[in-house]
């Protein structure tokens, strides 16, 4: 794989970033949607796990690093205006940081928003603060 080639078809916004939606690579269940600058599109086409951009925290970050909740990237995909990529992962864990399969864990309903998720874990007991 050419990763320069690949790179250059990519149109970063003017943050230097794409969003990037990630489905689960077997079922195509959408488990969350992040941030890549080129460095963490880089390394994931290198490596073949996931790497975005926290923009909160302003610094790259490899999925599952604290966690341990890894995605093996299958497949990468380039939309038709270069501007977001999918995704296809094998997730080992919860993909949300709350501690949820997916990010997508709620739904609506004439009540409000409704949990009905599938919890994988505790973040309280994954996520220590020092």
């Amino acid at each position: 794989m050419e990763t320069e080639k690949l790179l250059n078809a990519v149109k970063f916004d003017d943050r230097g970033l794409i969003a990037a939606v990630v489905q689960d690579a077997t079922s195509g269940e959408v488990l969350m949607v992040a941030w890549m600058n080129e460095e963490a599109l880089r390394k994931t086409l290198e490596e073949g796990r996931a790497w975005y951009w926290s923009r909160s925290r302003k610094k790259l970050w490899l999925k599952g690093e604290s966690s341990g909740h890894i995605q093996k990237v299958r497949e990468v995909r380039l939309d038709c205006d270069g501007d977001a990529v999918v995704l296809r992962v094998d997730q080992t864990g919860g993909a949300c940081h709350t501690g949820f399969r997916s990010c997508f864990y709620r739904r609506a309903d004439d009540e409000g928003w409704i949990e009905d998720g599938v919890k994988m874990f505790d973040p309280n007991s994954v996520y220590k603060t020092s």
